[in-house]
C-alpha cells in the first residue's frame, strides 16, 4: 500500500560539480518499519543520499518525498571533534532545541537502550571508542526519530556490542536505513537493500536478506557477463561475414549491409556490466630496523568501574616481535596505545629515537584542515621524492585530484587510506595500530593485513575484527579484561 511508504526518492538526480552527477535518475522507495540496507561501492553516492533525506542538501532534480513530515535523526560515524570537550548530559542537550526537565531520565533511557554504562558529566574524549558509538546511537534514539540512519554502527563495537546492537535493531519498530560494511551484522537484520552503482549512478531495490541480496546481484552479473559473451561471438561472427559477402558485389553487398545493422543491434543488446570498485595495490611497509628493546612495558592502567586500576605485566617487544591488544570496550585498549605514543605511560616505555607509526581509531592525529599533499609530504623520509610520493598516494586510490583537498574533504574510508599511505613513507620502526580497518572498504583488509603481517618491525594492534587478525600472525597477547 502507497500509504506505508515513508520515504521516496523520484528520479532524483544531485551533483556536488556541474556536469559530474553522483546520483542520476535515482527512484526507490522505503516502507514504514522498514529494516534497509544501503550498499555500493566506495564513490556511489551513499553518504549524498543520507544528505538528502536529511535535506541537508537539494536534489538537483527529482523529489525527496517523507511521509507525513516524518522525523529523522543519524547515528554518525564519529564523534565531531568539536563536542569531544563535551560532558555526556551536555552533548545529549545539543539534541533539544529546549533541554526537557527530564534530560537525565531520557539519557538514562537511552543509555541503557544500547548497553552503556558512564557518568554523565564524564567528558566524550575520555570514553573508549566503543563507549563514543553507543553515545552515538543513544544521540539518535533521544531524538525519538521516525526514520533512523545509521552509518557504519559497529565500527569500535567488541563483539557483545554488536551482538547487542543486533538485538536492539530487530525488536525497533521505526524505519531503519543502515551504511555498513559488516556483512554479518547487515544479514541479521535487513529485509532489503537499496543498491546504487557508482559507475551508472542509478539505484536498484532488492527484497530479502543481505546474503541473498549479494548472491542474486553476484548470479545477475554472471549472466550479464554470459550474455555479452554470446552476443560478441555473433558479431565477431557477423563481422567476418560481411568483409567476405562486402567483396562480392550485387546481392552479397545487400546481404552484407543487413549484417552491419544487425551488428549494430547486436552491440545495443549488449548489456553495461557493473564493475565493482577498485582495491587498493599491494604495498609494504619499510621498517626503521630498530635494534634492541623497542617496547618495555612494565604496568598498563585499565578502568573498571569507571575507575583506573594498575595492573603489572611483563612484556617487551624487539623488531619483528607482534603484540594483539584484547579487551572488552571502555577498558582502556585506546588510552594505553595513546599513553605509549604521547609518553605519558608510567609503566611503558618506546625506546628513543623509534619512529613511530600510529593510526588512531578516531583520526585524532590529523589536522583536517591540512591538504592531502602536505599531510604525505610532511612523512617523506630517507630519500623518498615527491614522484614517489604521488605513485604511493596513487595505489591508495589517493588521486592527483585528491591531493590537493583538505584532509576534511575526505571520506572516513580515504582518511583511513591516507594514513596508510603516510606509513609508507615514514618507515617506521613500530607500528601501533588502533582499529585500523574501521571505516576501510573490504575489499581492502585482506591487502592491509598481508602487508601488516609483512611489516618487519614490532607492532601493536588493537582491533575488533577477527577475521583481520586472523590474517596477521602474533607471538604475544594482552588480555585486558583478564588482568
Amino acid at each position: 500500500m502507497a500509504e506505508d511508504v515513508i520515504l521516496r526518492f523520484d528520479n532524483v538526480k544531485f551533483e556536488y560539480v556541474e556536469k559530474k552527477p553522483v546520483l542520476d535518475e535515482a527512484c526507490f522507495c522505503v516502507r514504514k518499519g522498514a529494516k534497509t540496507t544501503l550498499m555500493g561501492q566506495n564513490g556511489a553516492g551513499k553518504s549524498t543520499i543520507f544528505k538528502l533525506i536529511k535535506g541537508e542538501i537539494k536534489p538537483t532534480k527529482g523529489d525527496v518525498f517523507i511521509t507525513n513530515n516524518a522525523t529523522i535523526a543519524t547515528a554518525l560515524q564519529m564523534v565531531d571533534k568539536q563536542d569531544l570537550n563535551l560532558t555526556v548530559e551536555e552533548y545529549f542537550a545539543k539534541a533539544f532545541d529546549s533541554v526537557p526537565g527530564n534530560i537525565k531520565g531520557q539519557i538514562n533511557k537511552v543509555m541503557n537502550a544500547v548497553d552503556l554504562t558512564a557518568p554523565i558529566d564524564r567528558k566524550l574524549a575520555d570514553l573508549s571508542g566503543g563507549q563514543q558509538a553507543r553515545i552515538l546511537l543513544a544521540f539518535a534514539l533521544i531524538q525519538n526519530p521516525d526514520i533512523l540512519l545509521l552509518d557504519e554502527p559497529t565500527n569500535n563495537l567488541d563483539e557483545s556490542g554488536i551482538d547487542h546492537l543486533v538485538e536492539f535493531l530487530v525488536m525497533y519498530d521505526k524505519t531503519v536505513i543502515v551504511i555498513s560494511h559488516d556483512a554479518d551484522f547487515l544479514n541479521c537484520f535487513t529485509e532489503g537493500v537499496v543498491y546504487l552503482d557508482v559507475f551508472t549512478r542509478k539505484t536498484e531495490t532488492y527484497v530479502g536478506d543481505y546474503y541473498s541480496v549479494v548472491e542474486e546481484i553476484n548470479n545477475r552479473i554472471e549472466r550479464e557477463i554470459k550474455k555479452n559473451a554470446q552476443l560478441e561471438k555473433e558479431i565477431i561472427d557477423n563481422k567476418e561475414k560481411v568483409n567476405f559477402f562486402a567483396n562480392k558485389g550485387g546481392k552479397m553487398r545487400k546481404l552484407a549491409s543487413k549484417l552491419k545493422e544487425e551488428i549494430e543491434e547486436l552491440e545495443e543488446n549488449k548489456v553495461d556490466v557493473r564493475r565493482e570498485d577498485k582495491t587498493i595495490r599491494e604495498f609494504n611497509i619499510p621498517s626503521q630496523g630498530i635494534v634492541g628493546n623497542v617496547v618495555t612495558i612494565k604496568s598498563v592502567k585499565i578502568i573498571k568501574n569507571h575507575k583506573p586500576v594498575i595492573k603489572e605485566v611483563d612484556i617487551l617487544l624487539r623488531q619483528r616481535d607482534r603484540l594483539l591488544i584484547s579487551g572488552p570496550n571502555g577498558i582502556g585498549k585506546s588510552l594505553l596505545l595513546r599513553s605509549l605514543v604521547d609518553n605519558t605511560s608510567e609503566g611503558a616505555t618506546i625506546l628513543e629515537d623509534t619512529r613511530v607509526g600510529y593510526y588512531s581509531q578516531d583520526f585524532a592525529t590529523l589536522d583536517y584542515e591540512q591538504k592531502v599533499f602536505d599531510f604525505l609530504k610532511s612523512a617523506l623520509n630517507e630519500g623518498a621524492d615527491i614522484q614517489e610520493m604521488r605513485s604511493i598516494a596513487a595505489g591508495f586510490l589517493i588521486t592527483g585530484e585528491l591531493m590537493g583537498s583538505k584532509i576534511s574533504h575526505l571520506s572516513e574510508g580515504q582518511k583511513g587510506l591516507l594514513f596508510f599511505a603516510r606509513l609508507i613513507l615514514m618507515k617506521p620502526g613500530l607500528l601501533i595500530l588502533d582499529e585500523p580497518t574501521n571505516h576501510i572498504n573490504f575489499r581492502h583488509i585482506p591487502v592491509i593485513a598481508k602487508a601488516i603481517n609483512k611489516y618487519e618491525g614490532a607492532i601493536i594492534l588493537v582491533s575488533h575484527m577477527p577475521d583481520f587478525v586472523k590474517g596477521i600472525k602474533f607471538n604475544k597477547e594482552l588480555d585486558l579484561g583478564r588482568l
